[in-house]
């Protein structure tokens, strides 16, 4: 009977993996080592803890991965900018920090806490979305926590976290892409959200030799979408969610349907969003940023826009004329294009653009009030306001931008996108093109 027994138990822990114990706590008596290959598994095993070795190096970090991706996919590390140098290695609980030690008990990372209440012994968990915590062992609730990988992303951000500002504390959650393929350490590529513009948004970041250039930007939050990243709606599998209130200015996003795996990565050169369905092997590229020619910044310059299905991609707004003819007709847009009438600010109108990511908001306000109609009349009324955009309120939208600069960084989709009203001499408007205007061309 107990030789029946033990048979019947093992075989419900081999074919209902859910039924299996997993050890996903470590306690300030205990520790993890490179040796001992003890490892923590999180509530579900959909994410292990524990060090590892990349191929062909000699070097140990510690990190967070996915268990039933047969392709080895790291979700975090601890220790990407000091690896240790020998398989020997101990991550454990000492006072309110995480350490791990290397040869010789050096301290090669750690959390880095000020010594708090020592009220309850604290322990290290691994939550089943893949967040390694550290919490008194009688509060579990995510406020108390002492300390979280989730405030401290490496290159990917998984569904429930969050990337952007926490306003209480003044860090900045943003991801970095790994120098290589078998090197965790930080490369060049930087993903983060920008709040210095007039609408925040989220900006790839070349920062190789230490010198900052943006070379991708999302638009800017509608209050609904991203402007510059249409491939992102309309999925019933994942929710996105945008905060942005006296705490927080925040993105993150969570799946409906757990049996799928997403996450966002950021590379050298492009940033990612990869699924993975079981039982597929590897992951599947949903959308990668920049996707084609119309995506890196600043390819046609102030008052132009790319457009992929136009030869040449860059294009004049209407009412615009190349500013150097001689380089456009060489197929070089970057200085972009002039006005040819100026703004009369008594005769002037608006060009509609549908389907356009937003320009660059550096040099916009946002007035979270207003409508189309009273955003427009605002812009008229501003005899420097260049051109605008509205998002309606009353279903969610961020209200009325206003540009008072040159327009940069715009582009075209074939579907999104949203639409852009550009401020134009009424001379320079074509009352033919079927918008219903007044006799000074303004939109009706």
């Amino acid at each position: 009977y107990t030789f029946s027994f033990l048979l019947v138990f093992l075989v419900l822990i081999l074919f209902h993996p859910a039924l299996s114990i997993y050890v996903n706590t470590m306690s300030s008596s205990e520790s993890l080592t490179i040796s001992s290959n003890r490892t923590l598994v999180s509530p579900g095993g959909v994410f292990e803890l524990g060090f590892f070795k990349p191929l062909g190096r000699s070097r140990w970090y510690l990190g967070i991965w996915y268990i039933k991706v047969p392709l080895k996919t790291y979700a975090w590390v601890a220790n990407r900018d000091n690896p240790l140098s020998s398989s020997i290695g101990t991550l454990k609980i000492s006072g309110n920090n995480l350490v791990l030690l290397g040869q010789s008990n050096n301290t090669v990372w750690s959390t880095n806490l000020t010594r708090g209440n020592a009220r309850s012994p604290v322990i290290a968990e691994l939550l089943p979305n893949g967040n390694f915590v550290i919490r008194h062992s009688n509060n579990k609730d995510s406020s108390g926590f002492l300390w979280q990988s989730f405030d401290f992303p490496t290159d990917t951000l998984l569904p429930e976290m969050k990337l952007g500002y926490d306003l209480k504390t003044g860090r900045n959650r943003f991801l970095t892409s790994w120098k290589g393929s078998d090197d965790p350490s930080r490369g060049n590529f930087v993903y983060k959200l920008d709040i210095r513009r007039g609408l925040p948004e989220f900006i790839l970041i070349n920062q190789f030799l230490n010198q900052r250039v943006e070379t991708q930007r999302s638009g800017p939050w509608n209050g609904m979408e991203f402007s510059g990243i249409p491939e992102v709606q309309g999925l019933n599998y994942m929710v996105y969610n945008y905060t942005e209130n006296s705490e927080e200015i925040s993105y993150s996003f969570h799946m409906t349907n757990q049996s799928i795996y997403s996450r966002l990565t950021v590379s050298e050169f492009t940033f990612d969003r990869l699924t993975w369905i079981p039982p597929s092997r590897d992951w599947s590229l949903f959308w990668t940023l920049p996707t084609d020619v119309c995506d890196p910044l600043y390819l046609c310059g102030s008052y132009s826009y790319c457009d992929l299905i136009t030869s040449p991609n860059c294009n004049c707004i209407r009412g615009f004329v190349p500013k150097n003819p001689q380089q456009w007709d060489l197929r070089d847009g970057t200085q972009g294009c002039v006005r040819r009438t100026q703004m009369s600010c008594g005769r002037d109108g608006f060009l509609r653009l549908n389907n356009m990511n937003l320009p660059d908001t550096k040099t916009a306000t946002v007035d979270r009030t207003m409508d189309v109609k009273k955003c427009e009349e605002r812009c008229l009324s501003d005899c420097n306001c260049t051109s605008f955009a509205a998002a309606d309120v009353k279903n969610g939208g961020i209200g009325c931008v206003f540009w008072t600069g040159e327009l940069v960084a715009i582009r075209k989709f074939a579907v999104g996108g949203q639409d852009l009203y550009v401020r134009l001499n009424a001379a320079d408007l074509d009352i033919s093109s079927g918008e219903k205007r007044d006799r000074t061309g303004k939109i009706i």
